[in-house]
């Protein structure tokens, strides 16, 4: 007999995970959007790779101050003052936006001032000499004020999933991606570098995306003025939260700056292809694992703080097993249909045919750890809802110093000898990274009685592994000769792609279904 009240918990994750996926796949393809009319216009060149440092790097403290630490340190002390110290939760708010917005004016004054240092550090492979360390210098001074207003945005975000209240969170990434395309269309014109459109483009989106959180926190009545404190109790609890939380959830994010940095080191060209490919696969990161992470953090923080443990790991549990269920066969449709993604949604303008064959390489060996990074958003939330930021953090430093090694080994051989795809063994080294660390994490919350020893190998990942077969041995004879497919119109290049994406999502949801799977039988 099915619990009724585990049922619901299972819909209620699915149903606020839709949600958050719905608007995420909607900014994905406006992403997508983006990147097409970037890779149109100006390609893989150094132009391009000179602007994807200055925006990855104010993106990576972005990871850290907004939808990283920060939110995982803040929304499970948010939902404690909301349910046990509803009186005092105004006062939290104020001094936590108070002191986040210091902290934010001060690393964003550095990082304008010492924009050189902070390029030469992430591409030490941009020489004084090199264009692109001007280039990326100039750029990085526009871009990181974008930190300043996006983690303040972050900061609203987070109240509004404390409150459940997830659309508009979702939704506002679609506004950096309409800001970049019209940047791209309208103002590479009034720049003698065009590329430097894109840089102004980023600093306007974040200013748009601050300033829309503010009539929903007004409607709620949760818009605050800001002070400043060190000594308020909350704000402590978040800070040392916040602190160790940095590296335990942003170690995906570090290791892709590592490939930067690395790949600044290789040909020309392959810090744009790995951003390509990883854009692809943020795709389905986004729509599943960071979804499913957004809403069931403060779900699990609520639970924690009622000291509900059995429910605790009864959504845990649910959340995972939507996430292996859902990851694996966007796993191997990427992997399949690389090259022809790619070529279907890049492969125009400046973007070439060997640019397409490096990018789909890449995106073969980040497709591998694509399961991984959805899970370890999901385990991550299991230790963050506890607060507990420092079992994470150890394992991410884990996960941080084989990518470290694994890379450094890369380009003492590629400097030695030169071989093409050198970046893809990058990308490969972030994917065995993630998953070092996702199978620490579940040993460590099996090991605390809360998460199933059999939440891996179980009937439902059986018929997820035979479903994506059958799906494989489909497409692969549908597809038609990829040397042939660059040859057709940019419109039937987009209809086919989508049309075998899915045919492969329908196929694989059929066979699971036949099968027997279904999401209310996960507890019978």
């Amino acid at each position: 007999m099915v619990n009724p009240m585990k049922r619901n918990n299972t819909n209620s994750i699915l149903k606020s995970s839709y949600i958050v996926g719905s608007m995420t796949f909607i900014s994905r393809i406006s992403g997508f959007a983006r990147d097409i009319i970037f890779a149109n216009i100006f390609g893989a060149s150094s132009n391009t790779d000179a602007f994807f440092v200055a925006f990855k790097i104010p993106n990576f403290f972005r990871r850290l101050f907004a939808e990283g630490a920060f939110i995982q340190s803040f929304v499970p002390v948010l939902n404690d003052y909301k349910i046990n110290k509803s009186g005092d939760l105004k006062n939290f708010l104020s001094y936590v936006q108070g002191n986040l917005a210091l902290i934010l004016l001060f690393i964003t004054i550095l990082g304008i001032t010492f924009s050189e240092t902070i390029v030469s550090l992430f591409a030490p492979g941009f020489t004084e000499n090199d264009t692109r360390y001007d280039l990326a210098s100039e750029m990085l001074k526009i871009t990181f004020p974008y930190l300043f207003f996006i983690s303040l945005t972050a900061f609203a975000a987070g109240i509004f999933n404390t409150f459940d209240r997830f659309l508009l969170p979702a939704i506002t990434p679609v506004l950096l991606n309409l800001s970049l395309i019209s940047s791209a269309l309208f103002l590479t014109g009034v720049f003698s570098s065009p590329i430097l459109s894109l840089a102004y483009g980023v600093l306007i989106a974040g200013i748009i995306q601050f300033l829309i959180q503010i009539p929903l926190l007004r409607k709620m009545d949760l818009l605050v003025l800001p002070k400043i404190s060190f000594r308020f109790d909350g704000v402590n609890r978040v800070l040392k939260l916040m602190l160790p939380a940095m590296l335990g959830t942003a170690v995906v994010q570090i290791n892709l700056i590592v490939d930067s940095i690395v790949a600044s080191l290789l040909a020309a060209g392959s810090i744009s292809w790995l951003y390509y490919s990883d854009r692809l696969v943020e795709f389905p990161l986004g729509i599943f694992g960071i979804a499913i992470a957004t809403v069931i953090l403060p779900a699990l923080s609520r639970k924690f703080a009622k000291k509900d443990l059995a429910e605790f790991k009864t959504m845990l549990n649910d959340a995972l097993n939507i996430a292996i269920v859902l990851s694996l066969p966007a796993m191997v449709g990427l992997i399949i249909l690389s090259e022809y993604i790619i070529i279907s949604f890049f492969q125009y303008g400046s973007f070439s045919s060997d640019d397409s064959l490096m990018s789909a390489m890449s995106l073969v060996a980040y497709s591998i750890g694509l399961p991984a990074f959805i899970l370890m958003k999901v385990l991550l939330t299991g230790f963050f809802s506890r607060e507990d930021t420092s079992t994470p953090v150890k394992y991410g430093v884990i996960g941080v110093l084989f990518n470290i090694a694994m890379n450094s080994l890369v380009v003492v051989i590629y400097l030695r000898n030169p071989f093409i795809g050198a970046h893809a063994f990058l990308a490969l080294a972030t994917s065995l990274s993630a998953w070092i660390q996702v199978i620490l994490l579940y040993n460590n919350l099996r090991r605390n009685n809360l998460i199933e020893d059999g939440i891996f190998v179980n009937s439902s990942t059986f018929k997820s592994i035979i479903s994506c077969f059958i799906m494989v041995l489909a497409l692969t004879y549908l597809l038609n000769d990829v040397t042939l497919w660059h040859q057709a119109s940019y419109y039937m290049r987009g209809l086919k792609i989508i049309l075998y994406i899915s045919l492969g999502g329908l196929l694989y949801s059929s066979v699971m279904y036949l099968l027997g799977y279904r999401v209310k039988k996960i507890y019978e």
